[in-house]
């Protein structure tokens, strides 16, 4: 048997607790459906002492970044900025800017993969180990950090996977990230049961964004209502009258709250719900077009042809045709950028 490939998580102070345990246990369950322990999470902090989470959780850890043994990938867990106050007890923010990028240069050297969850990312880019890659960070911190490191390729996405690096947002997009790396270890197959494992439904793709839930984005109870209704409906799609009844107001009503807080019409906002679920599904599921079709309230097969190619610029035959064209692309071994000599690491203005 092989030895298992290590996995280092390195958990800043403040980190997600949940991004680094969904990541963690997503290992884990690969282990139990390849039948055989191939991959070893590893939790280390800059000096090997327990990290403090941002629930307040205090996490013991397997050592330090100079205890660390030659690793298969190395993944910054943070939730704040490089030059933060938190960055490190016992360092200054600079000091620990500066060993964590002076160690992730090293990972990179030997060959491992970087990646961060939450913003760990903006520890990469701050080593000077982004250049010409694409990242995510969590959604709130996208904008300030894309201006901080224009080098790279900063997306609102749940995730990236850009050769040898590797990013998520916020919380169980870790998770994501984790299946999506694995299936492109070990293939597709390993999907179905990863998801069963953790009780999902789907992995989300690549390009789906970040979103804060509904009702942190719009504060009109009337709107959040009438939108879960919508969500919860989309085989069997409501008339506009009847979501305005359910919620207590007029269509009229409906209708002006929505073009207030969505810019849109209810009609065409649910549309728009039902597409976006048709080209998950397209790109997700096995299911043939028409069922598809029908599985989001589109009448017909080319009907919903009509209407894909109307939102998205091409057809569902289309969409179903490059699902393996763009995986393949996503994994792709590429010859990566030699690390770069080693700057200062940058800290926020």
């Amino acid at each position: 048997m092989q030895r298992p490939h290590r996995l280092a998580f390195v958990l800043l102070p403040r980190h997600s607790l949940l991004a680094s345990g969904a990541a963690a246990e997503a290992l884990v369950a690969a282990n139990e459906v390849l039948g055989e322990a191939r991959y070893a999470p590893l939790m280390l902090s800059l000096d090997g002492q327990p990290v403090t989470a941002a629930c307040g959780t205090r996490v013991m850890v397997q050592g330090s970044l100079a205890m660390a043994p030659p690793l298969r990938a190395a993944l910054v867990v943070s939730e704040t900025l490089p030059g933060a106050p938190e960055a490190g007890p016992g360092f200054s923010a600079a000091d620990s800017a500066l060993l964590l990028a002076r160690w992730l240069r090293e990972q990179a050297a030997a060959g491992a993969l970087l990646g961060g969850l939450g913003t760990g990312a903006a520890w990469l880019a701050a080593a000077g180990l982004l250049q010409g890659y694409r990242a995510t960070v969590h959604h709130a911190q996208v904008a300030q950090v894309s201006e901080l490191h224009p080098q790279a390729v900063f997306s609102s996405n749940v995730y990236e996977i850009d050769r040898d690096r590797l990013s998520c947002g916020h919380g169980t997009a870790s998770l994501d990230l984790l299946i999506a790396w694995l299936a492109g270890e070990h293939g597709d197959a390993i999907v179905a049961p990863l998801l069963a494992h953790f009780g999902l439904d789907r992995l989300r793709a690549r390009d789906e964004r970040q979103r804060a839930p509904l009702s942190a984005r719009v504060p009109n109870a009337k709107v959040t209502e009438a939108v879960a209704l919508m969500e919860a409906n989309l085989q069997e799609p409501l008339p506009t009258e009847d979501i305005a009844r359910l919620v207590g107001v007029s269509g009229r009503q409906l209708e002006r709250l929505f073009k207030q807080h969505l810019g849109d019409m209810p009609s065409r906002h649910y549309v728009e719900l039902r597409l976006v679920r048709a080209r998950r599904l397209l790109r997700h599921s096995g299911q043939s077009i028409l069922q598809i079709a029908l599985a989001c309230g589109l009448a017909s097969a080319s009907h919903f042809s009509k209407a894909y190619r109307a939102r998205f610029g091409h057809t569902p035959r289309d969409e179903r045709s490059a699902r393996a064209v763009d995986w393949q692309a996503q994994h792709a071994p590429r010859e990566a950028a030699s690390p770069p000599a080693e700057p200062h690491p940058e800290t926020p203005r």
